[in-house]
């Protein structure tokens, strides 16, 4: 049998070992060495006292660094333990104010926001069907976009595998699965598209001769444009100015400078224009957003007017209500329905009829001739420029909506609780969330806005956009939970975190609504607690996007000396 390799450095000038070095008695701890020059090293260690305790020693560090490796956090003493597990339970009353604090949440977003824009809009004839499906599925975001083919299909599909690479990034590392991707977004470029119902026309100068009939939807653009004719469909025109002196039997959907309708428009007109001139008849509903907006003494709509102008003069019939903010109104015409007018002044004039109540604010009371016909007398309100903050409602309402805050940062804290503390602890480092969120900030609705360009991209688009609003909305929660945490301390309890959460919320609440009054200064704060619990959720979350790395296993904890090969009896 063979002499095992001698592991004690240096020898003596007789061969004989001298004493061990560290580097061989961490190896021989941590079971590195082979038997034979384990052996020799335990023979060692039993013969020479200063290389036994050497060897004790570091197998005590290794011990130690083992066990601080592997133990969880310590447990809480028995008595805070069971006071932890009675307040657990006691919450069971809290959950009524909860309940409660949600309701009036509810209410008041409902009664402040929600009902008066729904009204509005009722009477500007979008009621009866979802906003959003008459937007995108009934409007000009449908039928327009749905006729462009060639540059939508293409950005459809780069869109589609935009998507397709996020999602399955990490297993289009193999050739087959992306040649797979390839060829299938191929075959589906290379499906023949369906034949469109569309008409294009585009030019310096357009026109539809009165003998034309078009029986499709008519998609315009250019500098110039002249109806005559009639269209069976909807009319979309993107351009400097158009004449309308034809049959529309659809809607008409106008961008540009200068519109004039002399004829006839069966559906709604939707226009964003300079200035707006209505000689002719629309059997339906007229919204405009322009500088200038005339109904003429010859024109009549059936429905509703909604129109947001510099100027406003109604001097034809109008069959419903009129909404309006404009900076100056004359209204000489008949109207069906009631007058609610938000701007500077306001003239009734001798010939006018008005059906219904009118209410109007301003800075100087409606000027009403003689002659003129009302059901009912002017509601005046003038414009008060008070502060809001003398008022006490406003406390109360401020009260109800921290609370609501609160409420809504305790269910997100519940339900995502790993990622709410990862948020907290990216929002302490302030530098770095302001300056994503600068980023954050405008660069996700542009992505939502580009996104929306394709069909295939809207559902993408609006859901970014929800996303968007309601980080946005948490932003000063995160930053309620860091202050909390800076000011309390740190936890990783999640209801420790959520009480954090609470008392800085109040806190950011109470230190912002003085700085509020201050008007740039208010607004550039404001901006700065968005931009910083955007940035510090725009952290976390690319933090959970990203691939996380394998961890190797730590080793157990090593036996005590007497068992190695060999054996060194401790002392």
């Amino acid at each position: 049998m063979s002499e095992p390799a001698n592991p004690v450095t240096p020898e003596s000038p007789g061969g004989t070992m001298d004493h061990l070095d560290e580097m061989t008695c961490l190896l021989y701890a941590e079971r590195q060495l082979d038997r034979a020059r384990a052996q020799a090293v335990s023979a060692h260690a039993q013969e020479c006292a200063a290389c036994r305790t050497l060897l004790r020693a570091l197998e005590r560090e290794s011990r130690l660094l083992t066990r601080a490796m592997l133990e969880e956090d310590e447990p809480l003493p028995s008595r805070i333990a069971a006071l932890h597990e009675q307040a657990r339970k006691s919450f069971g009353w809290i959950w009524g104010l909860v309940f409660g604090l949600a309701a009036s949440g509810v209410y008041a977003l409902y009664t402040q926001l929600v009902e008066p824009w729904q009204a509005r809009l009722e009477q500007a004839g979008f009621g009866g069907t979802s906003l959003l499906s008459l937007m995108i599925f009934q409007g000009a975001f449908w039928k327009g976009w749905q006729s462009m083919l060639t540059l939508l299909e293409v950005l459809a599909m780069l869109t589609v595998a935009g998507s397709a690479v996020i999602v399955f990034r990490r297993r289009l590392r193999r050739g087959s699965a992306l040649a797979l991707v390839l060829a299938g977004l191929c075959a589906a470029l290379a499906i023949p598209a369906p034949a469109s119902a569309t008409e294009f026309r585009k030019g310096d100068t357009l026109e539809v001769t009165k003998d034309e009939v078009i029986k499709s939807d008519l998609f315009m653009t250019g500098a110039r444009a002249r109806i005559d004719g009639t269209v069976e469909g909807d009319l979309f025109f993107f351009g400097q100015s158009i004449d309308i002196n034809g049959h529309i039997k659809g809607d008409a959907i106008i961008f540009g400078q200068s519109v004039r309708i002399s004829g006839q428009v069966d559906g709604n007109v939707r226009s964003a224009t300079n200035n707006v001139t209505i000689t002719g008849q629309v059997t339906r509903n007229v919204l405009t957003f322009g500088e200038v907006v005339n109904l003429d003494s010859a024109g009549k709509v059936g429905g509703s007017l909604t129109a947001f102008a510099a100027g406003l003069g109604v001097d034809g019939h109008l069959g419903r209500d009129l909404l309006a903010f404009s900076g100056n109104t004359i209204i000489s015409g008949d109207v069906g329905g009631g007058i609610q007018l938000r701007g500077d002044s306001m003239s009734i004039g001798s010939t006018a009829q008005v059906g219904g109540p009118i209410k109007f604010e301003g800075e100087k009371p409606a000027t009403v001739a003689s002659g003129a016909k009302l059901a009912s007398p002017v509601e005046f309100t003038k414009h008060v420029h008070e502060s809001r903050y003398k008022e006490g409602h406003y406390y109360v309402w401020r009260v109800i909506w921290t609370a609501a805050f609160v409420l809504l940062g305790m269910v997100l804290f519940l339900l995502l609780p790993r990622f709410a503390a990862d948020a907290v602890s990216a929002g302490e480092r302030v530098g770095a969330p302001l300056g994503l969120g600068l980023l954050v900030l405008p660069g996700v609705p542009i992505a939502a806005v580009i996104a929306c360009i394709t069909v295939v991209g809207i559902p993408l688009g609006l859901m970014t956009i929800g996303l968007w609003l309601l980080v946005m909305n948490c932003a000063e929660i995160v930053v309620g939970a860091v202050i909390g945490s800076w000011i309390m301390g740190k936890t990783s309890d999640t209801w420790g975190l959520i009480g954090r959460m609470a008392v800085g919320f109040v806190i950011v609440r109470v230190i912002y609504t003085p700085i509020e009054q201050i008007h740039v200064i208010g607004w550039l704060v404001g901006l700065g607690i968005v931009m910083w619990g955007t940035g510090a959720i725009a952290i976390a979350l690319y933090g959970r996007l990203q691939p996380k790395m394998a961890t190797i296993p730590v080793a157990g904890p090593m036996p005590p000396i007497a068992t190695p090969v060999g054996g060194v009896q401790p002392a």
